[in-house]
């Protein structure tokens, strides 16, 4: 088999980068471990930047998202228990997000690829790749008992933090990491959300708090909790319970609760790994880059990495220019760190610290306080929120 581009991973990144090359004329081959079931049942990220809402109209898969999508002009922060709505639209120019699960960009982007008739080797085992340091680049595979090769122009390593293309060149890596001593345990429910904002923060003296809306009619809740627990822990009653001392009186008396569909705990990570081209292989979303969920900015950060990608990909076929292509990336890289230190920064604010004890939560209510009474720092957290253009900082 041969292909101009092989993309390793299914997940919305590879998907969607398939889509646009596609889009393009650009042949590509998607080579996933898992099965289609297991892509799908990933209960990952909700709140999509424009910049996302944009790629998945120009991928020709937009229609679902402006129908079911919600779209968003506020969030909320709760310390010391009073609410303070920040006007993310008017602090933006009109910008906005929008509440769409990823699952369901998954699914949108999955029916449109069979669509097409673009070919998917699911429960490919055993994936390895090779040559990509030459001109003659190849992905190898087992499926079925047998073994096969994808030669190719280049391969995009959309295959996550535990895949194999950046552990293929883990040598020529720099990582950097922080580890956060601390989790979150979420639940999925049929319930209606708390607030019509996008999401509500709660930072209180018992720790984070976090209520984000999937639709009308299904939320998404968190709260931090050690970092060695368990889900068997915690019951629907002792998570429910605990969420409501960590938010302010009026909500927590408010809130509709329900059994959950879906209950995990995830721990927090910040971390990249530079560079994330090395000769023909490039690395995407979470093969090169994780962030804490705080900031919203995981699967938008992939999304923004498949734009610079995508657009390399195309001008070296359709312009026979490299320029994308060589500085993938270093554009990559700045977006990436922006998008750190906005939740590094966020989950730095809003969390209870084990070292920092009664002083840090005073720090914190104090810097919480300057930031709702503070136009520029609104503007700040918001403009981030809703994201930097692709170009921010270029002169």
């Amino acid at each position: 088999m041969r292909t101009q581009v092989a993309i390793i991973g299914a997940g919305p990144s590879g998907l969607l980068l398939g889509q646009l090359l596609h889009k393009a004329g650009i042949d590509n081959v998607i080579i996933e471990r898992q099965s289609p079931d297991y892509v799908l049942g990933r209960i990952r990220a909700g709140i999509l930047e424009q910049i996302m809402v944009d790629l998945l109209h120009e991928a020709g898969v937009g229609d679902r998202v402006a129908k079911e999508g919600t779209v968003h002009h506020s969030i909320e922060l709760v310390y010391k228990n009073t609410r303070h709505p920040i006007d993310v639209t008017g602090l933006t120019n009109g910008k906005v997000v929008t509440a769409y699960g990823q699952t369901e960009i998954t699914r949108d982007l999955m029916d449109a690829r069979q669509a097409a008739g673009l070919p998917t080797v699911y429960n490919a085992a055993n994936v390895s790749i090779h040559g990509f340091d030459g001109a003659k680049p190849s992905v190898r595979y087992e499926k079925d008992g047998q073994t096969h090769e994808l030669q190719c122009d280049f391969i995009a390593g959309c295959d996550g933090f535990h895949g194999v293309c950046r552990a293929t060149v883990q040598d020529s890596i720099t990582e950097y990491e922080k580890v956060y001593p601390f989790g979150w345990i979420g639940v999925l429910a049929d319930v209606p959300p708390v607030s019509p904002h996008a999401v509500v923060y709660a930072n209180s003296e018992r720790g984070f708090g976090l209520c984000s809306m999937r639709s009308l009619t299904r939320s998404r809740y968190y709260v931090q909790c050690p970092i060695d627990d368990k889900v068997e822990q915690w019951s629907d009653d002792r998570f429910w319970d605990e969420l409501r001392r960590r938010l302010d009186p009026a909500m927590a008396e408010a809130i509709v609760t329900g059994p959950s569909i879906e209950k995990s705990i995830a721990p927090l990570r910040s971390f990249v790994a530079e560079p994330m081209r090395f000769g023909r292989l490039f690395l995407a979303g979470d093969a090169a880059h994780i962030v804490p969920p705080t900031g919203a900015k995981g699967l938008n950060l992939a999304a923004s990495d498949v734009k610079y990608l995508s657009t390399a990909f195309i001008e070296h076929y359709a312009e026979k220019s490299d320029a994308g292509i060589d500085h993938y990336s270093q554009r990559a890289l700045a977006r990436v760190w922006r998008a750190e230190r906005f939740s590094w920064w966020l989950t730095s604010l809003m969390h209870r610290f084990p070292d920092t004890g009664g002083f840090g939560q005073k720090v914190q209510e104090a810097e919480l306080e300057y930031l709702v009474n503070s136009e520029a720092m609104s503007r700040s957290l918001a403009e981030n929120y809703v994201g930097l253009p692709l170009d921010f900082g270029k002169k």
